[in-house]
């Protein structure tokens, strides 16, 4: 088993710190595990994006050019990594920032107003929390039980926030599970 997952989005949403938890989850799992940064030429509202690789062996390559999964919360982002995307992966996106869909009919996307949930649970810098959620949920590559120890991990200096980021996580994870599946994992 190998997972390639592509985090996407501006600069200061969160992407780098989601595509961590997930290599946290994925190594407190025994996975092999894979984190690559890239970050535009400024780092707050610039293009940010991390591919993640998870593998019961050893990964060959870090550098992954056409990933299975994609976590998106920008439309740029949409538009520039959807084309790039294996067939038959999962792609969730942040509808309340990108207004259309990837327009792939061969990918299960699953669109979730992640801002809007972010602001109905009290904060909205948990919105990337609430993507990770979602995609977790959606693909179930790892426990779901690593992901949260993962988030408490993060959040462990801030001790007031993992309560609020385990709801964000949760929340993200039963809109996901609601959602029929689309693409070419709906019509199995």
């Amino acid at each position: 088993m190998q997972s390639e997952i592509m985090f996407a989005g501006f600069g200061g949403q969160g992407i780098m710190t989601i595509g961590k938890m997930l290599a946290q989850a994925g190594l407190s799992s025994g996975l092999e595990v894979s984190w690559i940064p890239s970050y535009g030429p400024e780092m707050r509202g610039g293009t940010a994006y991390c591919l993640v690789v998870l593998a019961d062996r050893p990964i060959g390559s870090p550098v992954i050019n056409n990933p299975q999964h994609l976590v998106v919360l920008n439309r740029p982002s949409l538009e520039k990594f959807v084309p790039m995307l294996k067939p038959n992966g999962v792609v969730i996106s942040n509808s309340s920032l990108i207004p259309v869909e990837g327009g792939r009919d061969d990918l299960d996307e699953v669109r979730i107003p992640c801002n809007d949930m972010a602001i109905d649970l009290g904060n909205p810098r948990t919105a990337a929390i609430i993507a990770l959620g979602a995609f977790c949920a959606r693909c179930e590559i790892l426990d779901f039980e690593s992901v949260r120890e993962a988030v408490r991990y993060n959040f462990k200096s801030k001790p007031k926030l993992i309560d609020l980021n385990l709801n964000a996580l949760e929340a993200g994870a039963e809109f996901a599970r609601k959602h029929p599946k689309t693409g070419a994992a709906g019509k199995e």
